[in-house]
């Protein structure tokens, strides 16, 4: 029983998701870990049980106007939650940031250097002083005229238009024009003009070659009619559009997705011509401050923003704006994140930085007497830059707050004043509070997952590490802060990718590497053994060793609802087929599309195979309930009288990927599927799980279980982006397994990774650094874990120490 000055948040009968039954207590004011593996409801307790009531009590104290203004929250499945905070919750981010968005407008300090601006800033002789809006890119004040604030325009040129010039118009040498145009009709127009529909791209004349990609006249032309294999073809009549109006017209101008998509493929982007990329107008770039314009400013990395604020000088109004900019830039730099600019865009970051952004915003606010709920704020972090952010947790606290953290790091699991360990296992074998104290008392705790990896610190044996197969060389890489390194990947090894954060990790292995390697693909008739020009990279060798290249990262599987683990992995398609299959299905004529929740037919039609719908409320906003029809099912009564071994196909959606393999078992192509998401730790998701629910880690474990029930050809080269992030240490086990048995089979796998356990197992470690942004970006050291470790000049040395047995 609580009373007003209880200490403790008391949770009692919490059932959201998999939790059976929890009941625990919390104390306030304390940093409280809450752990388990992936699946077990750590974050159903979190936050979806203590934030999710929270904001719903908040959301029932505002009037019922202002609530038409709020995200409409449901109720928990707990019994009861006494002695709760206010909280403010800091997730990691599933849906994509804004194009407009930056770091400067995630913490706010754009804001307050265009005040600097505005009060501070040394105006030309005449001009007007403008306000702080003169200064910002994304107001029409501000905004540069010729691209709207965006910074860039988007071009095309013939080499994107024509990825193959060796093949005639006839054979689709014009790769941007969509299918219709490059039938009959867009041959016999060219061919009524004059032009050589059957000679290779190359051969034609250079104006020819420039007339039909790019003019902008529009004759009206006239195909007579001709006899061809026996058939009169019609005559057209109509007006020429050139390749490059068809593709800026769809991408500017089409609502479909899919036709914007496939334009953009024949688009670069360049910096606009009138701001030079820095999105603002003329007026507002002629104001400077310390001899720099605002955009100059912005594209500073943080740390040296700062040390020229600090030497700035100016007036009274200067030093005390400038004052309270170096603060909030220091509350950001203290999480590792000094790398960054103010003009960096929120897209590029990765959800931890995201996360840490906020969470520098949210310690400079003031607040005190709250609850804070982190979803893993470590993710992305070397453990470098972990000991700050637990400075930083640690005054939140200090500050009065109560921080309760979802995390799998266990320098962090460490720190904590009070641990929730969740658990045992995942889904319907998880879900219990197996430990709800201090730290130490976990360790009388047998059947918990944790327990080992908090108390077991001795360096796992080290294996024999493997001998290379060959090497990929990059010569002079010059993309981001990695400028002029020469790097070489080993072939038929596991290699790791370390550094702190910003030191290029990302820019080497996902855009460099990868770009390389994409390009020498798409580019089927080049010699694949010469040293030639590649992307961000002035030549690469060792190409030809590389059949296939598969890049794995966190991207979400789907962004609606409709997509789930079932229709990513080709099983749903199986499933369909199955109860397409049976005597009822036959006997009434349905087949496997009736079984889809997507196409009218066999779904519900009220919520369009949604399961819920929108409910419309007077005075309240809209809210969703189940669906009144199919509660939830998203299928119509007829389709679900359909069954499969007693299940109709609701109830085949709703099983676990764990349950599935037994109901599924004997059936070989549902099998494979399942014992690839089984093997890489995801049984306890459903098969119809919504991509929304998914975390990043989830996502790219389902795509490498994508990936790995295909059959395998050539040698293939894995490309990974932090895999364990998300991952329990026990699932980070499990995952390993998966990896290094792609490397017994013979093919390559390289990581950036973060997690030393894993760079303890690779066979090659890659070290950037030293730093981040500007001073870092350069090959530290490479070699095996047991060299990498004793490179004094590396900051991932000293950990990789802890996690080898050097004696």
């Amino acid at each position: 029983m609580s009373t007003p000055h209880d200490p403790y948040v008391r949770v009692r009968g919490a059932r959201e998701h998999n939790l059976q039954d929890v009941s625990v207590d919390i104390p306030r004011d304390t940093l409280t870990v809450f752990t388990g593996v992936s699946g077990s409801g750590k974050s159903s307790l979190a936050f979806g049980t203590i934030y999710a009531e929270a904001q719903r009590r908040y959301f029932e104290s505002v009037a019922p106007y202002a609530r038409r203004l709020i995200h409409q929250v449901g109720a928990p499945a707990v019994g009861e939650i006494t002695g709760l905070p206010p909280a403010v919750s800091l997730e990691q981010r599933r849906s994509a940031p804004g194009a407009r968005s930056s770091v400067g407008t995630v913490t706010t300090l754009s804001n307050f250097l265009r005040m600097l601006f505005s009060r501070a800033g040394e105006y030309p002789a005449g001009a007007e002083r403008l306000d702080s809006d003169a200064f910002s890119p994304n107001t029409a004040a501000g905004a540069c005229p010729q691209c709207h604030g965006l910074g860039l325009v988007h071009r095309t040129t013939e080499a994107l238009l024509v990825p193959d010039p060796s093949l005639s118009i006839r054979d689709g040498a014009i790769a941007a024009w969509p299918g219709a145009w490059q039938g009959k009709n867009l041959r016999d127009v060219l061919d009524a003009l004059g032009y050589d529909i059957d000679r290779p791209w190359r051969e034609l004349g250079a104006e020819e070659r420039e007339w039909i990609l790019f003019t902008d006249e529009q004759p009206v032309v006239t195909v007579h009619p001709v006899r061809e294999a026996g058939r009169i073809q019609r005559p057209y009549q109509g007006t020429y559009t050139s390749a490059r109006r068809y593709v800026m017209h769809t991408f500017a101008d089409s609502r479909s997705r899919t036709l914007r998509a496939k334009a953009e493929r024949f688009l670069a982007s360049a910096p606009c011509p009138v701001c030079d990329g820095s999105r603002l107008r003329p007026e507002a770039l002629a104001v400077t401050f310390a001899g720099r314009t605002i955009a100059e400013l912005a594209a500073l990395p943080l740390t040296s923003l700062a040390e020229l604020l600090s030497t700035a000088g100016g007036g009274d109004t200067a030093r005390v704006l400038t004052a309270d900019l170096l603060g909030r830039i220091e509350t950001v730099t203290e999480l590792g994140l000094g790398y960054l600019s103010l003009d960096r865009t929120a897209p590029t970051l990765s959800s931890g930085e995201l996360q840490r952004l906020r969470l520098a915003t949210q310690l400079r606010s003031g607040l005190f007497g709250v609850v804070y709920v982190l979803d893993e704020p470590s993710a992305g972090l070397h453990p470098a830059d972990t000991e700050s952010l637990l400075g930083v947790l640690g005054r939140l606290k200090e500050a009065g707050n109560s921080v309760f953290v979802v995390e799998h790091q266990m320098d962090v699991v460490r720190r904590a004043d009070w641990l929730v360990d969740v658990g045992p296992l995942a889904g319907e074998h998880g879900g219990r509070v197996l430990h709800s104290g201090p730290p130490a008392g976990l360790a009388e705790v047998a059947e918990s997952a944790t327990r080992r990896f908090l108390f077991d610190d001795g360096p796992a044996p080290v294996r024999e590490v493997r001998t290379p197969s060959g090497w990929l060389r990059l010569n002079g890489v010059d993309r981001h802060n990695v400028r002029g390194v020469d790097a070489a990947f080993p072939l038929g090894v596991f290699t790791a990718v370390t550094g702190v954060s910003g030191s290029g990790k990302s820019t080497l292995v996902g855009q460099v590497l990868a770009g390389v390697l994409a390009d020498r693909q798409a580019s089927a008739t080049a010699d694949p053994t010469e040293e030639r020009p590649a992307p961000w990279c002035a030549s690469a060798r060792g190409l030809e060793a590389v059949d296939r290249l598969v890049q794995v990262d966190q991207r979400p599987i789907g962004r609606t609802p409709r997509s789930n683990l079932a229709t990513y992995t080709g099983l749903f398609d199986v499933v369909r087929k199955l109860f397409a299959g049976t005597d009822t299905a036959r006997e009434r004529g349905y087949r496997a599309g009736r079984f889809s929740f997507n196409v009218a037919g066999g779904r519900c039609e009220t919520c369009q195979g949604e399961g819920f719908v929108s409910v419309e409320l007077l005075f309240l906003p809209s809210t969703y309930a189940p669906c009144p029809d199919c509660h939830g099912a998203r299928y119509n009564p007829q389709t679900l009288e359909v069954t499969l071994r007693g299940l109709d196909i609701a109830q085949v959606l709703d099983l676990t990927v764990e349950s599935a393999a037994g109901f599924f078992a004997g059936t070989p192509a549902a099998e494979r599927s399942l014992r690839t998401l089984l093997d890489v730790g995801l049984g306890y998701l459903r098969l119809g799980q919504p991509a929304t629910e998914l975390s990043g880690g989830e996502a790219q474990r389902i795509k490498l279980a994508a990936e790995l029930q295909r059959t395998r050809r050539g040698h293939t080269l894995y490309l990974l982006d932090e895999p364990t992030t998300g991952l329990h240490p026990a699932d980070v086990d499990v995952l390993m397994r998966q990896l290094q048995g792609l490397v017994d089979a013979g093919d390559t796998v390289v990581v950036v990774e973060h997690d030393m356990a894993v760079v303890a197992g690779a066979d090659w470690v890659i070290d950037l650094g030293p730093g981040g942004g500007d001073r870092g970006g350069r090959i530290v050291a490479a070699g095996p874990p047991m060299e990498v470790a004793r490179v004094p000049e590396s900051r991932t040395a000293p950990y990789l120490r802890t996690a080898l047995p050097l004696g």
